[in-house]
C-alpha cells in the first residue's frame, strides 16, 4: 500500500467496521474528498479483488486490501465526487458489480427527526421499514429502524449472505429518536430481511422489521421488501360517500370474519407426500369474491376481520401480533389484500379491521426487548407484562412507541382503506392491575389503577384517526364501566365512535342459556340493558369470544331436548338482539345455527345447510337483516331515547317484553313481542303507541323459518281499549318462543264535511305523531302496566269480583272504562281497595280466556253471575298449574 494511502487509514475505525460495531459506517465507508485527492473505501467480506469504475469517464482504479476481512481502498487523484460502480471478484470466482450504497446522504430531515421524537410523525411509516425507491437516479430499497440503545444494526438478508458486517447501518438523531438508515442499490421487491443488531453488552439479535410490508409465512418470519404503492384502486366512489356520511344514523350490521376458517382448502402434498405449508388457505381474491357474494345474499352492511396483520401463531387467531405493518402472508401478499379491500368497497360493503394495541407477544425475533433494552415494552415487569397472557404491555408513555401505533392505525386506514378499527382489549390497557393481584402492578403518580398515559394515548389517537374527516371510524371492546369511551376527548372522554356492548352479551347470553320456567327469574337480563344504552354509542355483538373455549356455539347455549326447540330460542334470541337499540354484530357460522363451537383449524360447517333446520335458521337471519335494511326506525335513532319505548316490560312471569322503536323525528314506528316462554298466547290483548293500524311484518314463528305457523295473517286494527297505560289495544296471537314484528300506520283524522285532501291527511299524520311523542315524552320509559289480566285476578278478590259480576244493570260499564271506577267508587263494603283499583274493572273487561265475551255486555254478566267462584278458582288454577 502507497504510504500516502497508508496515511489516510483510520485503523481503529477499520477495526470498528470489521467486527461490525460501528454506528456510523458512513464516516469511513464510500466517498470522501480529501487534500490528496478521492477517497473510496468499502467493506467486502469474502472479496479477492475489487476495482472502482467511474461512471462517467469508465476508467478504473484497484482497489488495495487495507484488511483481509475485506477491507479495500483507493485514492482517486480528483478534487471532487462523481459517481462509481464497484466491480468485485469473490473467493470462490464469482464476480459482480454493485453501486456503493454508502455513496448515498442520509433521507431523514431534521424536521422529521424532531416530530418522530415528539410523537407526532404520524406517517413515520413513509420512512420506517423497507422503501423500494429511486434516490439520485439509482434504484434500490432504503431501510430505517428505531433501534435507540444498539450499538450497531445492519441490514441482512438473502441479497448479503444474511452476514451483519456488510451492510452497516448509520445512526442518525439523538436521544430517544436515534433511527438507524441505509440505502441498498439495486434490491428489489421480494427479498427477503431482518435487522441484526449488536446490543451495548456486544450480543447480536436478528429481529424482524416492526414496519415490514410483508413477511414470511409462518413458521419463517423473515420480513420481506414489497412495494405498496402499486396498486391501483378502484373505490374512489365508495371512499367519497363514506367521508360525507354519518354512520351513526346509517345500518351498520356486521359480519364477524376469520379469514382462515370461513372457508378453508383441503391441503395440498408434494410429490414425497409432505403437506406443503400453507396449501390449505385460500387467497385474499379468492375469499373476496364467495365473501363479498355471501355478505350481500344475506345483508350485512359491513365485514370485520379478526386481525390480519402478520402473527406466528393460528391459535392466537391474529391477536398476538408480530408485523403490525403487514398483512398476514397465509393469504397472499399486500398487493391481493389490497383486492380483497377494494372489491368489497366495490360491492357495497365495508371492511373492520380488528386491531391489536394493547399487548404484544415475546417472540424473539419480534419487539420484545428490540435492541438489548426494552424499546417497546415497559423495563419494569409489574407494568410491561401481562401474567395471564403471557404477552408484554405497551409504554404509552414512550413518544416513539406512540408514534409507531398511531401511525400503524392511520396506516391500515390510509393504504388498506379501512373503514374502521375495531380496537381489542381496550380494557386492559385502561387499568394498571387489569388481571393482576396485589403487588403485581404500579400504581399511578395519585395511587390510582388507571393508566394516564394510556388514557392519554386513546385520546390523541382518536383526535388524529377522526381529524382526517374520511368517515372511517374507532371501535372500542371495552368491558368496563370505564365513562364516556365513545365521548369527545375535549370533554374528557376517550374519542371512539362505537363501544361493543359487553355487558348486554354476557347478561343476555345467561339470560338465554336459563330454561324457560327459570327465565322468570333473571328477567333483569332482558330489560337491565336501557338503563345504560345510551350512555354510550353502543354495538350489540355475539362475537367469536362467546363461541370458543368450552362456551359452545349459539346454538349449543340455547336450552331444549331438541334442535328443533333450541333453534326456537335462538330465533328468537335473534330478534330482540336486531330490534334493541344499537349496532350489531354477529360472528360467522352462527347466522346459520353451526352446532359445535369454532375451530380456527377447520373450515365452517357448510354442509350443515343440507339440512331444513339450519337453511331456516339462515332464512331467518337473512329476513332479519332485509328487515333491518328497509326500516329506519331500527337503526336512525339507535342513540337518542326517543327512538325506543317499553310498551311493557313488567311480564316477568310470562317472560315477555314489549317495545316500540322509531325513526328520527317519528316518522315509523315499529312494535315489538318478543316472548322467551313456551307458553302460547292466543287473543292476547297488547297496548299500541296510538290508534291506527297493525300489520305483522315478520314472526320467527312462520313455517318458512321452521316454525309452528302461529301467526297473524291479518291486518290489526286497534280498538279504543285501554290496555298497559295505552289508550288502544289490539289482540294478537302470540306464539311460543318467539318474536313479533309489527308495522304502525296511525289512523288518519275523519273530517265531518267535504272532501279529505291529501294535505289533510298528512297533517292528521303529522298530529298523530306529535300526539303520541307527547305522550312518550311524559310517560316513564320503564313503567309497567297497570291492566294486565294476571294483575287485575291478583288485585280484586273474590267478594270483589262477585259484587262486580252482579251489575246486570249496568253492563255498559263493563266495556266503557272511563265510567267504570265512579260506579265502583260508591261501594259501601271496601272503599280502600275501591279507591286503590281505578283501572282494574278494565282489566276485568279482556280477561285472558275471554276477551270477546267481557266486551259483550249481554251475555257476559249470566256467566259471570251464575259461578263467580267456579270462574276465580279455575283462574287461580291455571296460574298454579302454570308456576309449577
Amino acid at each position: 500500500m502507497e504510504q500516502t494511502l497508508y496515511d489516510l487509514m483510520d485503523w481503529a475505525g477499520i477495526e470498528e467496521l470489521t467486527y461490525s460495531e460501528s454506528a456510523d459506517p458512513h464516516r469511513m465507508l464510500g466517498p470522501h474528498l480529501t487534500d490528496k485527492g478521492l477517497l473510496i473505501q468499502a467493506l467486502i467480506p469474502t472479496a479477492e479483488a475489487v476495482t472502482v469504475k467511474l461512471t462517467g469517464t469508465g476508467k478504473t482504479y484497484p482497489m488495495e486490501m487495507a484488511d483481509e476481512a475485506g477491507f479495500f481502498a483507493v485514492l482517486i487523484p480528483r478534487k471532487n465526487k462523481t459517481a462509481y460502480i464497484l466491480e468485485v471478484t469473490y473467493d470462490n470466482g464469482t464476480k459482480e458489480e454493485l453501486q456503493d450504497p454508502y455513496a448515498f446522504a442520509p433521507q431523514y430531515t431534521e424536521r422529521e427527526l424532531k416530530k418522530f421524537e415528539a410523537g407526532i410523525f404520524y406517517d413515520i411509516y413513509e420512512k420506517m421499514g423497507a422503501h423500494p425507491m429511486t434516490i439520485d437516479g439509482t434504484d434500490g430499497v432504503y431501510f430505517s429502524v428505531w433501534a435507540p440503545c444498539a450499538m450497531r444494526v445492519s441490514v441482512v438478508g438473502d441479497f448479503n449472505l444474511w452476514d451483519g458486517r456488510r451492510h452497516q447501518m448509520r445512526r442518525v438523531g439523538e436521544g430517544d429518536a436515534c433511527i438507524f438508515e441505509l440505502f441498498v442499490p439495486g434490491l428489489k421487491p421480494g427479498c427477503l430481511y431482518k435487522y441484526e443488531i449488536k446490543t451495548r453488552a456486544g450480543e447480536p439479535m436478528l429481529k424482524a422489521d416492526p414496519y415490514a410490508n410483508f413477511a414470511e409465512l409462518r413458521p419463517n418470519n423473515a420480513s420481506v421488501v414489497w412495494d405498496i404503492g402499486k396498486y391501483q384502486w378502484q373505490d374512489q366512489e365508495w371512499m367519497k360517500k363514506r367521508a360525507v356520511s354519518d354512520s351513526k344514523d346509517k345500518p351498520f350490521n356486521i359480519y364477524e370474519v376469520h379469514l382462515g376458517s370461513w372457508i378453508r382448502r383441503e391441503p395440498a402434498k408434494d410429490e414425497n407426500g409432505n403437506y406443503i405449508v400453507g396449501s390449505e388457505f385460500c387467497n385474499y381474491r379468492e375469499l373476496a369474491v364467495k365473501l363479498a357474494a355471501y355478505v350481500k345474499e344475506m345483508g350485512y352492511t359491513h365485514v370485520e376481520l379478526l386481525p390480519v396483520m402478520e402473527h406466528p401463531l393460528d391459535a392466537s387467531w391474529g391477536y398476538q401480533v408480530t408485523g403490525y405493518y403487514a398483512p398476514t402472508s397465509r393469504y397472499g401478499t399486500p398487493d391481493d389484500f389490497m383486492y380483497f379491500m377494494d372489491y368489497m368497497h366495490q360491492n357495497g360493503i365495508g371492511v373492520i379491521l380488528d386491531w391489536v394495541p394493547a399487548h404484544f407477544p415475546r417472540d424473539a425475533y419480534g419487539m420484545a426487548c428490540f435492541d438489548g433494552t426494552c424499546v417497546y415494552e415497559h423495563a419494569d415487569p409489574r407494568q410491561g407484562s401481562h401474567p395471564h397472557w403471557g404477552t408484554l404491555i405497551y409504554n404509552y408513555g414512550r413518544p416513539g412507541v406512540s408514534n409507531f401505533l398511531i401511525a400503524n392505525a392511520l396506516f391500515w386506514a390510509d393504504k388498506y382503506h379501512a373503514d374502521g378499527i375495531r380496537m381489542d382489549a381496550v380494557a386492559s390497557m385502561l387499568y394498571l392491575d387489569y388481571g393482576k393481584s396485589d403487588g403485581q402492578w404500579v400504581a399511578n403518580m395519585y395511587g390510582g389503577n388507571e393508566n394516564l398515559d394510556a388514557v392519554e394515548f386513546l385520546r390523541h389517537l382518536s383526535s388524529v384517526f377522526k381529524g382526517r374527516k374520511d368517515g372511517a371510524v374507532l371501535i372500542a371492546e371495552e368491558s368496563t364501566a370505564w365513562p364516556m369511551v365513545t365521548g369527545n376527548p375535549k370533554d374528557g372522554g376517550l374519542g371512539f365512535d362505537y363501544k361493543w356492548n359487553m355487558g348486554w352479551m354476557n347478561d343476555f347470553t345467561n339470560y338465554m342459556r336459563c330454561d324457560p320456567y327459570f327465565r322468570k327469574n333473571n328477567y333483569g337480563g332482558l330489560t337491565f340493558s336501557m338503563l345504560y344504552a345510551y350512555s354510550e354509542n353502543f354495538i350489540l355483538v355475539f362475537s367469536h369470544d362467546e363461541v370458543v373455549h368450552g362456551k359452545g356455539s349459539m346454538m349449543g347455549k340455547m336450552p331444549g331436548e331438541t334442535l328443533e326447540k333450541k333453534a326456537e330460542n335462538l330465533r328468537t334470541a335473534y330478534g330482540f338482539m336486531m330490534s334493541h337499540p344499537g349496532k350489531k354484530l354477529l360472528f360467522m357460522g352462527q347466522d346459520y345455527g353451526q352446532i359445535d363451537e369454532w375451530n380456527e383449524n377447520a373450515s365452517l360447517e357448510w354442509g350443515l345447510l343440507q339440512y331444513p333446520l339450519h337453511k331456516n335458521m339462515q332464512n331467518y337471519v337473512k329476513a332479519l337483516n332485509k328487515m333491518y335494511m328497509e326500516h329506519p326506525a331500527l337503526y336512525e335513532a339507535d342513540f337518542e331515547p326517543e327512538g325506543f319505548e317499553w310498551i311493557n316490560c313488567s311480564y316477568q312471569d310470562e317472560s315477555m317484553v314489549m317495545f316500540v322503536r322509531r325513526s328520527r323525528g317519528g316518522k315509523e314506528t315499529l312494535l315489538f313481542v318478543c316472548n322467551f316462554d313456551h307458553m302460547e298466547h292466543e287473543k292476547f290483548r297488547l297496548g299500541v303507541p296510538f290508534a291506527g293500524k297493525y300489520k305483522e311484518i315478520l314472526n320467527s314463528d312462520a313455517k318458512e323459518f321452521g316454525g309452528g305457523g302461529r301467526v297473524n295473517p291479518r291486518l290489526k286494527t286497534s280498538k279504543k281499549i285501554e290496555w298497559d297505560d295505552r289508550e288502544d289495544s289490539i289482540e294478537l296471537t302470540i306464539a311460543p318462543m318467539s318474536f313479533l314484528v309489527f308495522s304502525c300506520t296511525p289512523q288518519a283524522p275523519v273530517k265531518k264535511a267535504g272532501r279529505t285532501t291529501k294535505k289533510d291527511k298528512d297533517a292528521g299524520t303529522e298530529k298523530s305523531v306529535k300526539k303520541e311523542s307527547k305522550t312518550v315524552s311524559s310517560r316513564k320509559s320503564a313503567s309497567g302496566p297497570k291492566n294486565t289480566p294476571k294483575n287485575a285476578q291478583k288485585a280484586v278478590g273474590r267478594e270483589e269480583l262477585k259484587r262486580l259480576t252482579t251489575a246486570r244493570e249496568e253492563p255498559k260499564k263493563l266495556e266503557t272504562a272511563k265510567e267504570e271506577p265512579k260506579r265502583l267508587g260508591t261501594a259501601k263494603g271496601e272503599p280502600k281497595k275501591l279507591e286503590t283499583a281505578k283501572e282494574k274493572p278494565k282489566q276485568l273487561t279482556t280477561a285472558r280466556k275471554e276477551p270477546k265475551k267481557l266486551e259483550t255486555a249481554k251475555e257476559e254478566p249470566k256467566r259471570l253471575t251464575a259461578a263467580p267462584e267456579k270462574s276465580a278458582l279455575r283462574t287461580e288454577a291455571e296460574h298454579s298449574e302454570k308456576d309449577r
